[in-house]
């Protein structure tokens, strides 16, 4: 088999795949050890020990096919054993690699949803310190701590000073603005008609800049 082949093969790695290799080498192991079982009840002939007498003649006191049939067998599985230790690493390799890659693509979603949050939430900039009460303000809805982030034609994009939304109010004497606000985390809109009242000027509120 090719290196490629071998490389696609291990491609979708589950821990199922990992769990039947493992089960695959416990079988290996106890065969090995049935074998080893049998060299040592014939005479303890292990894997060195000669299979013939000082004469040259095969030994008596055990069974040499048997203990020749053993000895290759376990050779044969020793070496299925180093095979299938080898492809159980690179199947845990190929696993703890998906799973760091899976945890990296989850933290770069998160990221991206905090962006993608961030950018769809316009920053304020500025913000209502006081509201008198009977003024247009108030009976807009106005409250005392309101995040400005629109009023009527200025936004975050465009504000540049207090002088944008006099203008705003000047030009709009009469005629109801939409004001965007943030309040307690939330953007709350309301409708704002600058105009004269008992009090000074023509909303009865006070707006300073937020300094970002």
């Amino acid at each position: 088999m090719s290196d490629e082949g071998s490389e696609s093969s291990w491609r979708g790695v589950t821990m199922a795949d990992v769990q039947q290799l493992v089960k695959k080498k416990d079988t290996i192991e106890a065969q090995i050890k049935a074998y080893y079982d049998i060299l040592e009840r014939q005479n303890k002939a292990g894997m060195d020990e000669p299979l013939v007498d000082i004469e040259g003649y095969p030994r008596t006191d055990i069974n040499v096919y048997e203990v020749r049939t053993a000895r290759h067998n376990i050779i044969c599985l020793q070496n299925d054993h180093k095979d299938l230790m080898k492809q159980i690493e690179e199947a845990l390799h190929q696993l703890h690699a998906h799973d760091r890659e899976k945890h990296r693509l989850d933290e770069a979603e998160v990221h991206q949803e905090a962006m993608e949050h961030e950018i769809s939430v316009p920053t304020a900039f500025a913000k209502i310190d006081t509201v008198t009460p009977g003024s247009p303000a108030s009976t807009s809805g106005l409250q005392v701590g309101d995040e400005i982030i629109e009023f009527g034609s200025v936004n975050t994009q465009n504000f540049q000073n207090l002088q944008n939304i006099a203008t705003v109010v000047q030009r709009s004497e009469g005629k109801p603005l939409n004001v965007t606000i943030i309040r307690n985390g939330q953007n709350v809109h309301v409708s704002l008609t600058p105009q004269r009242w008992s009090g000074r000027g023509l909303l009865g509120c006070n707006i300073v800049p937020l300094q970002n």
